[in-house]
């Protein structure tokens, strides 16, 4: 699902988003709710960010990569931990790219999104090249996502791959 943004388009730097597990629903442009196996999984908008809430049974985890009033903290390339019973694992990635590059990357990436059953992205007004997009996938055990956030202003794209995969109880 492909959605023009009503907010207007902030300057906002890659440098400036942060990663944070466990934060309650922040206010969202667009919601995406679906339901993969036994996971509800809803992807969320958050401006130049996103939020992906995960419920599988008794087990939710929340996942934000977002600009976070206060936070100090820089978007890591890559977290592995144990949360709500899945092993979760993070990365991400800045690219800068020259900018016909990157107004070709940013055409493929939402051509990518727009019409997947399982992609949200929106795209911000004054900027056709501002957006950010969210990908979900379930294999399995596994339910994964990828996420891309752009920044014309600066020819940088920053994606974020997440994976969380059921723990599997050890023998007694």
């Amino acid at each position: 699902m492909l959605t023009t943004l009503k907010t207007s388009y902030t300057d906002t730097r890659a440098q400036d988003l942060a990663w944070r597990l466990g934060m309650d629903p922040m206010p969202a442009l667009a919601v995406l709710d679906l339901r993969l196996g036994s996971a509800d999984v809803q992807l969320r908008l958050l401006g130049a960010s996103h939020q992906v809430l995960l419920r599988d049974g008794d087990s939710a985890c929340s996942e934000t990569v977002a600009c976070l009033p206060g936070s100090s903290t820089p978007l890591p390339l890559g977290v592995a931990k144990q949360v709500a019973g899945w092993e979760y694992e993070f990365a991400a990635r800045v690219e800068t790219l020259p900018r016909g590059a990157f107004e070709s990357r940013a055409q493929e990436l939402l051509a990518l999104v727009a019409d997947h059953p399982r992609g949200l992205a929106g795209t911000f007004p004054g900027s056709p090249h501002a957006f950010t997009a969210l990908l979900v996938h379930r294999q399995g055990d596994v339910v994964g996502w990828r996420t891309w956030h752009s920044y014309p202003q600066e020819g940088r794209l920053v994606a974020t791959r997440t994976t969380m995969a059921a723990r599997v109880a050890e023998p007694v």
